[in-house]
């Protein structure tokens, strides 16, 4: 028997994005504090509740960053077989919760309005609301180009965008206030704001459920993968084969080969992992090459 650790290139997406999330990073924490400030002053829900989210934007990327430091650590325990990429998609799962608060947060505060005679000043919404969509697009244009490689930076994507909705709800409502006289357009843009996070939460949280349950990873056909193991020369029956995401770009996969008595079990070994790596982007593979099917394959039960 043998085993094939494929340990090619790639690198760590995470890690190669770092600067996109710190520079993001400097910006939104800046820019908080002027949005809650002025959102205390005028009374505006709506600029409160994008502040709170653009709070849960400091925090999101903090994380991010942080776990970007961790997963690329090299470990010296011993402990950790796997490393610490696992950090990052717990950063992620950390945002989901954060955007989750957030928009619970603004939808109650938003509905204890209802009926209410709130005084809004609609200017410093406008110019606070425009600045904020400016940090805004500043900040999606530096993570958008990691948004698709790392889901850790994607989260980040998600909160800013997120936010930027926010920032453009902030000005309608400020341009519904001074037309109409009516602050019930604040509460109704609040509102809105907060239904928003609450879908973006739903949609990156079960991407970060699909990673943390060790599913197939998204656009992988798990019977295509069996089906090109099993035409390796000398291969004459695959089992046991589990294929998961570790964390955003690193796919890993294990599977037993049963060979021909007569087949080479080296030459078995390179092309299956070849087969792996070219065929399906599975850069490391754990491979065990069996003259039959083990007592332990024959009798598990999972």
């Amino acid at each position: 028997m043998g085993a094939g650790h494929s340990h090619g290139g790639g690198g760590h997406a995470g890690g190669k994005h770092r600067w996109r999330l710190a520079a993001a990073f400097g910006m939104v924490a800046t820019f908080f504090v002027v949005e809650l400030v002025f959102g205390l002053l005028s009374g505006s829900l709506a600029l409160i509740s994008d502040a709170g989210h653009m709070a849960a934007d400091v925090v999101a990327l903090g994380a991010a960053l942080a776990a970007t430091r961790i997963a690329t650590r090299p470990d010296r325990t011993g402990l950790r077989t796997y490393g610490s990429y696992r950090a990052e998609i717990f950063a992620s799962g950390l945002t989901v919760l954060i955007m989750l608060g957030v928009s619970v947060y603004v939808v109650v505060e938003a509905l204890g309005r209802v009926g209410e005679s709130v005084e809004v000043e609609a200017g410093p919404m406008l110019v606070v609301g425009v600045l904020g969509l400016l940090v805004n697009i500043a900040s999606i244009m530096l993570l958008r180009g990691g948004s698709k490689e790392s889901l850790n930076v994607k989260g980040a994507y998600y909160e800013v965008v997120a936010d930027a909705a926010g920032s453009v709800g902030v000005i309608v409502a400020g341009l519904l206030v001074t037309a109409t006289g009516s602050s019930l357009w604040d509460t109704i843009v609040a509102l809105g704001i907060g239904v928003f996070v609450a879908v973006r939460a739903v949609v990156l949280g079960r991407e970060v459920l699909h990673v943390l349950g060790q599913h197939v990873p998204a656009g992988m056909d798990i019977d295509q993968v069996v089906g090109d193991l099993a035409t390796v020369p000398g291969v004459v029956d695959v089992h046991d084969l589990h294929v998961w995401t570790l964390t955003s770009g690193m796919n890993v996969a294990t599977a037993h080969l049963v060979v021909a008595d007569d087949a080479d079990a080296q030459s078995v070994l390179d092309h299956a992992r070849t087969v792996m790596r070219e065929n399906h982007h599975l850069e490391h593979a754990t491979l065990q090459v069996e003259a039959r099917p083990t007592k332990e394959c024959t009798e598990s039960t999972w």
